[in-house]
């Protein structure tokens, strides 16, 4: 696709031509990459782009940014894929280079640029819609590699994999026998009420021993997800696996914490994904900013553990464990959470590194106080944990699973 700089589209009006093709594929190139840009706002693009002076690329910039990014994780994303799309002739940059973009535009890209620059290659071609579904189907031999690759390393279109592989997992009914029975034709206790009922429709003659069993049910999963910088590589996919046994079970409670804490559960409880992920960044202030585990979870054993935390529920600590202020509150809270769950499983993405020790502060403070700690990092990791929930807890009260990958 031949492309123009953006001063060089100052006439161009109506929206037509080589703008519109321009703006279409870029569109096309963030939909590539993972952004939810869909017709409706290409015309919205279109049309603020007759209304602002297209000769200043920071007023593009954020004309462009305002319609198409939704989300606080697409930020970076679309500074990225900006700068790689609309990279212009030399006389336009040097004619506009005194124009200041966003901080989080000029910072080394991280390793998920991939996807934007193979979004970009990808939009450069005219790829209909079937050459593009055939192009997201893994072989067999891509699926054994997909199991076991970093999430951080993916390109776009194994993100693209890796999330309807998650929508698709189902975790097994971990049974948890209550104090309460229901009705079981080979149990051993004696229902009376229902054995008179039955008797009376009979008239009285034929008795029919009604028996009551021991009531199982599913045990509570609470999540407790760090969402600070160090985990914004894996934050998306691990929403996508907390939605998706959300949705399979009911009783589900999803907590989100950076500086604070931020109760999601109501929000992920939404039948499509991409609505109950943009339900939790609406409702979150602390995206991808610093670390205050001690805190967050102080103000979760003082507001929700009486809540949430009844009836045998087991939680998942998904952190690196990088506190800020690690000292010996963080120690105390962790403490309070484990006495006050069934199981705590911590899963932390650095353990997919083979060499990993324990050496920072607060991995030291919180890790005696665990029941298992384990890698969350790919497909692997994901369903050797939904494994593990329906499993009877282990025998040792702290257990490390190093990552297999």
């Amino acid at each position: 696709m031949q492309r123009i700089p953006t001063g060089m589209i100052d006439h161009l009006n109506p929206p037509t031509g080589m703008m519109a093709d321009n703006v279409v594929g870029f569109a096309r190139a963030l939909r590539a990459a993972g952004l939810p840009v869909g017709p409706g706002a290409v015309i919205d693009a279109l049309q603020a782009l007759r209304l602002i002076d297209v000769g200043s690329r920071s007023d593009v910039y954020a004309t462009l940014q305002s319609i198409f990014v939704k989300r606080h994780e697409h930020v970076l994303i679309f500074a990225q894929a900006f700068e790689l799309f609309f990279r212009a002739a030399e006389e336009w940059q040097q004619m506009l280079e005194s124009i200041p973009l966003p901080d989080h535009a000029k910072k080394k890209p991280p390793p998920a640029s991939r996807r934007v620059q193979e979004a970009l290659a990808q939009a450069s071609q005219a790829i209909d819609k079937a050459e593009e579904e055939q192009e997201l189907r893994l072989s067999v031999s891509d699926h054994e590699v997909l199991q076991k690759k970093d999430f951080a390393q993916m390109s776009a279109a194994e993100i693209a994999e890796v999330t309807r592989a998650i929508a698709s997992m189902r975790l097994p009914q971990a049974e948890l026998r209550t104090r309460r029975h229901a009705p079981d034709r080979h149990g051993r206790r004696l229902d009376l009420r229902r054995t008179l009922r039955a008797s009376l429709r009979a008239g009285g003659e034929i008795v029919d021993i009604r028996k009551l069993g021991p009531l199982d049910k599913p045990s509570p999963i609470v999540a407790l997800l760090d969402i600070s910088g160090s985990m914004s590589e894996y934050t998306r996919l691990f929403l996508h696996f907390l939605h998706a046994i959300t949705d399979d079970r009911k009783r589900v409670s999803t907590f989100l914490f950076g500086t604070r804490l931020t109760n999601v559960t109501r929000a992920l409880r939404a039948r499509d994904p991409d609505d109950a992920l943009q339900s939790c960044t609406a409702a979150v202030e602390d995206w991808a900013g610093g670390t205050r585990i001690s805190a967050s979870l102080h103000a979760f054993n003082k507001l929700w553990s009486r809540r949430v935390l009844g009836q045998g529920a087991i939680v998942l600590l998904i952190s690196d464990g990088l506190e800020r202020d690690a000292d010996g509150q963080l120690a105390f809270e962790i403490d309070r959470l484990h006495r006050s769950c069934r199981r705590l499983i911590w899963l932390n993405p650095l353990l997919r590194y083979a060499g990993f020790e324990a050496k920072a502060q607060g991995i030291k403070m919180m890790l005696p106080h665990v029941d298992e700690f384990r890698p969350v990092h790919n497909l692997t990791s994901m369903h050797a944990l939904v494994e593990a929930l329906s499993a009877p807890p282990p025998q040792h009260r702290r257990t490390l699973i190093r990552s297999a990958a």
